[in-house]
């Protein structure tokens, strides 16, 4: 999903540099103390360290994707914007609007990547199904979208 992964990358990556800050974590290592055996001391062994890069056996939970508030990342968007867009009604506002090409062909593309099943020479109801499932597949992955703009 090419177009569809760049539109989103766009509105999401608007609200990801205060979000990235922060999510490094050191792993810490294990220490250990002699062990006494027969008036012997000795030390235990410690694993070999894998490479760097590989994965070290002990699950990391990743820390939970922020919610993006769409609407926001949007309005704020457009108020930089020197063109009056409108994005909450028009999918070529919509795309101009985050930067992306958003000729005839470019929408056809977008339409074909997002399962449009209708006729694509009848631009004005594919360009209506399209703002609309872009706003939903938004929401689908951690967009959070108006409700009134979903129904």
């Amino acid at each position: 999903m090419g177009l569809f992964n760049n539109l989103m990358s766009k509105i999401f990556g608007h609200a990801a540099p205060a979000a990235a800050k922060g999510t490094q974590t050191a792993a810490a290592a294990p220490t250990g103390s002699g062990i006494q055996t027969a008036g012997a001391t000795t030390q235990p062994t410690a694993a070999p360290s894998p490479p760097a890069g590989a994965p070290t056996g002990q699950p990391v939970a990743a820390p939970p994707a922020p919610v993006v508030d769409v609407a926001a990342v949007l309005n704020d968007m457009a108020k930089k914007n020197p063109e009056k867009l409108d994005w909450r009604k028009s999918i070529v506002d919509l795309m101009k609007l985050v930067g992306m090409d958003s000729s005839l062909g470019a929408r056809k593309q977008l339409a074909t990547e997002l399962n449009y099943s209708g006729d694509m020479n009848d631009s004005a109801s594919m360009n209506l199904w399209l703002h609309k499932q872009v706003l939903v597949k938004l929401a689908e992955n951690g967009g959070k979208v108006p409700p009134e703009l979903l129904s």
